[in-house]
């Protein structure tokens, strides 16, 4: 299966909270730059790329001096005002250094829950993926309240990959793989390197999340498994610190934990 996606034409990347973020919540521009550099690479090779970005609501909070992510949707929806705003420069800043043009896209719900929204979306994706650009996708928390307590990124980012029709979704975050237990907790936590199916089983396997600024855990990460798996598009969970892991599972090496039954190459479609 990890073999198959070296035929990748198309991929989505969603990077946590705490993956661009330091655990007191402030930017980590390294690494924010790293990940700009190889999303470039991936365009330059001539594949299609679009970003999934969390951390708005932490990156105001922490600018708003909030000693931890708000709990109040009201706060919260502030927040995501003023570190949208922030992301995006230091996105479109970091990405100008490699000349690649960046376009941003909030989403809710609703964008995928009417077929005019939904094909109106999809239009506005396929436009810039033809003219070379990459976008960077976020939810609309300044405006939905349902995205901002009933949602994640995750599920989001799978639904950016079903509207695109993306052969693979990468989700970086702050565990190397999906465990048979949580291996913070447990030192004989045994890694799964590969998940065809989604079960209950698979789905007991999860619990934990990371930083006080960052939102969810593997629980919707399965779920975001879940959404790829109805729409055939493989995924991929791997560790954010190194960037770079997007290119050795590219390249098929077992790294992370691969979901799904691989993808097809484009002419056998």
């Amino acid at each position: 299966m990890r073999q198959t996606l070296k035929n990748c034409k198309r991929i989505v990347i969603k990077v946590g909270t705490a993956t661009i973020t330091y655990p007191n919540g402030r930017l980590n521009l390294k690494r924010i730059e790293e990940l700009a550099w190889v999303l470039t690479d991936l365009r330059n090779r001539g594949m299609d790329v679009a970003l999934v970005t969390s951390g708005a609501i932490g990156v105001g909070a922490v600018r708003m001096s909030m000693p931890s992510r708000p709990t109040v949707t009201r706060e919260k929806q502030a927040a995501a005002a003023v570190g949208q705003a922030m992301l995006m420069q230091i996105y479109h800043n970091f990405f100008d250094r490699y000349n690649q043009t960046v376009a941003q896209i909030l989403l809710t719900k609703e964008e995928m829950g009417t077929e005019e929204r939904y094909t109106n979306t999809h239009n506005t994706f396929e436009t810039l993926f033809e003219m070379g650009i990459i976008p960077i996708v976020n939810a609309n928390d300044t405006i939905s309240t349902y995205e901002i307590e009933f949602s994640d990124n995750d599920r989001l980012s799978a639904m950016v990959a079903e509207v695109t029709g993306a052969d693979l979704l990468v989700l970086l975050t702050d565990i190397d793989a999906l465990y048979d237990k949580n291996p913070r907790e447990h030192a004989d936590a045994k890694k799964i390197s590969y998940v065809e199916k989604v079960t209950p089983e698979i789905e007991k396997m999860a619990s934990g999340k990371g930083s006080a600024f960052s939102v969810g855990g593997m629980q919707t990460k399965l779920e975001a498994a879940k959404i790829c798996e109805k729409a055939g598009t493989a995924m991929a969970i791997a560790h954010g610190e190194d960037p770079t892991v997007i290119h050795r599972i590219l390249a098929g090496e077992d790294v992370g934990t691969c979901f799904g039954k691989g993808i097809k190459r484009r002419d056998e479609i």
